[in-house]
């Protein structure tokens, strides 16, 4: 009986080879923007409550791309290209504003600057992940 979210090609693509990286790093930026979140939320929240705020949604933008990406199947390529797709606009939104308009971002989030806080992977991982998700469509097709 098939997988009515995709199919296993389809699913092993997006987390085989550089696939495996690929779902590191976001598990990995979704623990770090997570926690960084977290911290900042419980201890700080009043002196950049919108910057913090951005660093929790980034996280939760993170968690979805990792798990999407991880399972692979047909509705979770969606997910992920949506989820890589906000992310790639939350990134150039965020590092533009905070570029023109310092004083609105009193503290740095995952996105200020294009993520240069990160060393600008921030701007890179979605555009790395929407390729490798476009490379492996035909992979995934039935």
């Amino acid at each position: 009986m098939p997988d009515p979210s995709g199919t296993a090609a389809g699913a092993a693509a997006t987390r085989s080879g550089p696939g495996r990286l690929l779902v590191a790093v976001y598990a990995i930026f979704a623990l770090a923007a997570g926690a960084r979140a977290g911290v900042q939320i419980a201890t700080r929240f009043s002196e950049a409550p919108f910057a913090y705020a951005l660093s929790a949604f980034a996280a939760v933008v993170y968690v979805l791309a990792t798990v999407a990406l991880a399972l692979g199947g047909r509705t979770s390529r969606r997910v992920a290209f949506a989820a890589l797709s906000i992310e790639l606009a939350g990134v150039l939104i965020v590092g533009t504003l905070s570029l023109a308009d310092p004083g609105a971002f009193p503290d740095a989030t995952v996105w200020s600057v294009y993520g240069r806080g990160y060393g600008f992977i921030p701007l890179v991982l979605p555009i790395v992940g929407l390729y490798w998700l476009q490379r492996t469509a035909s992979s995934a097709k039935v």
